[in-house]
């Protein structure tokens, strides 16, 4: 078994942050993917389909880690950081509520 970690990080925006928000997150992407065991950093927008219902927010990172640690490391990061400081827990952020959740395959 491997030790990877494999996330998923939800955003409900707040109402006509949308594109906003998108365009945040997509900013993200370049610097991690470049973070020492990051093997896969993607940002998502949710499509409807009748195979795949449920609740969901609509926008999703999915991550992949090659370690807990990398992980971790890359939840430290200034620039993560700041983004949930900034625009997830001020009032005046673009987020209305988000979810982060980690899974193993071990």
């Amino acid at each position: 078994m491997s030790k990877k970690i494999y996330c998923v990080a939800q955003f409900q925006p707040k109402e006509d942050k949308f594109d906003e928000l998108f365009t945040t997150l997509k900013a993200l992407e370049p610097d991690t993917l470049r973070e020492d065991g990051c093997i896969q950093y993607v940002v998502t927008k949710h499509i409807p389909s009748p195979f795949a219902e449920g609740d969901s927010y609509p926008i999703a990172f999915q991550e992949i880690w090659a370690s807990n640690e990398a992980f971790e490391a890359h939840c430290q990061k200034d620039c993560i950081r700041e983004f949930f400081e900034d625009e997830c827990a001020a009032d005046s952020g673009l987020v209305d509520k988000w979810n982060v959740c980690i899974y193993t395959d071990e």
